[in-house]
């Protein structure tokens, strides 16, 4: 990079080039071998380290949110379906049903990294039904969160829209575990789910999960659980400046990596200015 410089009257002037800055190739080229190095992960991760390892956390609070994306929904794969054969069977043909395990049952006894080889993140439609009751559609991604009591992202994961909240959920507990110590699992209604209920007990968290109307009736939460399961919104309000504040909303690379990357720059942006904040 070449650089010119002219002083007058007592001020120093830099005067740059047009052929000082790279060229957009350039940034391309540099942002493509960020994101195969996953380094937004790696910087997130080193600022945890750095400044919760040895902090006992309250509480942490789980979240996904919408991501529109920028490119074509990958269409999904039609699966063929054999026909039960009619009749009795013949002598010695098993004909036995074999339900296949559900994937949040192969998560308990799966390390966090076999999970999430199992969980799809190319672009596709999601759809979810919003706090008025209507049904809302997008194309893109999903955003899952798990924030601490500062609203501080301890974990984060990028997964296909279609993928329902509690498929990740398992995961996101053991990651969230390894990086920090903390008390109590909050989650909406999403995650109510017998196997995720018993996996957060089991490493060591007590889960407080607001029931879903499907399972039928369920006793109130008592008033110490309602009042810790308000500060829940925490990751919500987290969602929501990194989509109004940090570029979320504006997604405009392609591809699941750099996606990733786009939306965890924002996410180091965020947590170095909360930081900031709780250190004011």
């Amino acid at each position: 990079m070449r650089e010119g410089y002219s002083e007058k009257g007592g001020l120093l002037r830099i005067v740059k080039k047009k052929s000082s800055l790279p060229s957009e190739a350039t940034f391309s080229r540099a942002f493509e071998e960020f994101a195969e190095s996953e380094l937004g992960d790696k910087v997130h991760e080193a600022l945890v380290e750095e400044n919760l390892l040895e902090q006992i956390v309250g509480h942490i609070s789980r979240d996904a949110t919408a991501i529109v994306g920028n490119e074509k929904p990958k269409k999904k794969e039609k699966i063929k379906v054999e026909p039960k054969k009619k009749g009795r069977p013949k002598k010695g043909e098993n004909r036995e049903d074999k339900k296949e395990e559900t994937r949040l049952n192969k998560q308990v006894n799966q390390t966090a990294k076999e999970a999430l080889k199992d969980i799809p993140t190319v672009c596709d439609i999601g759809s979810k039904t919003n706090a008025k009751g209507y049904k809302e559609t997008w194309r893109g991604y999903k955003f899952h969160l798990d924030t601490n009591d500062c609203g501080l992202p301890i974990t984060t994961l990028l997964t296909s829209a279609s993928l329902h909240d509690s498929q990740v959920a398992i995961p996101m507990m053991r990651m969230t575990t390894d990086r920090v110590t903390y008390l109590y699992d909050l989650m909406d209604s999403a995650y109510d789910a017998k196997t995720i209920h018993e996996v957060s007990k089991a490493l060591g968290h007590i889960p407080i999960i607001d029931r879903n109307p499907r399972r039928g009736d369920a006793l109130p939460m008592t008033p110490a659980e309602a009042l810790r399961y308000n500060e829940r919104t925490a990751a919500e309000r987290f969602n929501s400046r990194l989509k109004g504040e940090f570029g979320g909303e504006t997604v405009m690379v392609r591809g699941y990596k750099k996606v990733k990357l786009y939306l965890m720059f924002g996410v180091i942006a965020l947590f170095v200015d909360q930081l900031l904040k709780l250190s004011a």
